[in-house]
């Protein structure tokens, strides 16, 4: 008798685990008014796709995961209550650079002073993106990479495809920029593609923490004094916390508790991406970010990455990002599987 319960609640696990892994449907809803494409998966809102003129860039916001937890932080756009206020031009998960012929496209925001402003680029979508809905969904849009003048320096084509189950989404980015003049990416520090993670999913920090602003303000963290981040970093080659900063990895992971969940968000190389695979600026206050083009600042001066693109020239960058809830957060080997099937496509 007991081996029959036994089988019996073997096929019960394997039917919810079949169930919670199936693809829900995705639908992606257009509001050319306000200027944004909000993602539904399954009956749930995932994220928005935001494009307003008061933006110095695109940008995905806010993401949540399966569960609904919103998982990056909510400032500037959305205070939440303990919501860090440094860096306001991180805001959800975008994608652009620090030095584009000089000009700093990763900084840009409302902070920097109307006489600054001709030091920094904007990336400017050009009219709807294009959507549609179905077991993936795909957003395809196009922007102009500018100074001040609102001179062309590249055109960018990028698209989305997203697609998630009961307890997991995946957004894949391919973004292809073309040079509408000579371009050079100065190795720098900040890029390349960058989200903000929710405060929950920061490191813990043990020592005093120190933030400048564009205006110079100067922001001190008591270290020790928060008690409401969980989170760290693995990446791919094993290295964890705040060495995972810097070092290269096809994949890097961070994870902690958000309720009574464990949530991880992972960011998955692609093996034709430039410089791959990429370095990680994964810092504990919450910055996650990929960037291949900052090799040395990374390797403290060793070697160094410039990308120049001529007149007509394009480079292409891909992406997986995967968000995960559950009783525990997604496996190396998990990782490994989804970073073999990316490659290959």
């Amino acid at each position: 008798m007991m081996k029959y319960i036994a089988l019996f609640a073997a096929a019960i696990l394997c039917f919810l685990l079949s169930f919670a892994q199936k693809e829900q449907m995705v639908k992606v809803v257009k509001d050319s008014k306000e200027k944004k494409v909000d993602i539904f998966i399954g009956k749930k809102l995932f994220t928005s796709f935001l494009y307003p003129d008061s933006l110095e860039k695109p940008v995905l916001y806010p993401l949540h995961a399966a569960n609904g937890t919103v998982v990056t932080r909510g400032f500037p756009l959305d205070p939440q209550p303990g919501d860090p206020i440094d860096h306001p031009h991180h805001i959800g998960m975008w994608f652009n650079y620090e030095n584009v012929n000089g000009l700093d496209f990763w900084n840009n925001s409302y902070a920097i002073s109307k006489e600054k402003k001709q030091l920094y680029g904007w990336i400017k979508t050009q009219g709807a993106p294009e959507v549609s809905s179905g077991k993936k969904g795909t957003l395809t849009y196009h922007a102009n990479w500018t100074n001040q003048q609102n001179d062309v320096l590249m055109e960018e084509t990028t698209k989305f495809e997203f697609s998630g189950n009961a307890h997991q989404r995946i957004v894949d980015r391919t973004t292809t920029l073309k040079a509408n003049t000579t371009v050079l990416f100065t190795d720098a520090k900040d890029g390349l593609l960058g989200m903000r993670l929710a405060h929950q999913l920061q490191m813990p920090n043990k020592e005093d923490q120190k933030f400048t602003d564009s205006k110079g303000n100067v922001t001190i963290v008591k270290g020790g004094t928060d008690n409401i981040p969980t989170g760290n970093y693995i990446t791919s080659e094993g290295k964890k916390g705040n060495e995972a900063w810097s070092t290269r990895g096809r994949w890097c992971k961070v994870y902690g508790k958000m309720g009574n969940d464990s949530i991880s968000i992972a960011i998955i190389d692609h093996p034709t991406n430039p410089n791959y695979p990429t370095f990680w600026h994964a810092r504990g206050y919450g910055l996650f970010a990929a960037n291949p083009l900052g090799e040395k600042v990374f390797t403290n001066g060793k070697s160094v990455k410039n990308l120049e693109l001529k007149k007509g020239e394009s480079v292409s960058f891909r992406y997986r990002i995967i968000i995960d809830d559950g009783n525990k957060t997604i496996s190396d080997e998990l990782l490994n599987k989804s970073a073999d099937d990316f490659g290959k496509q």
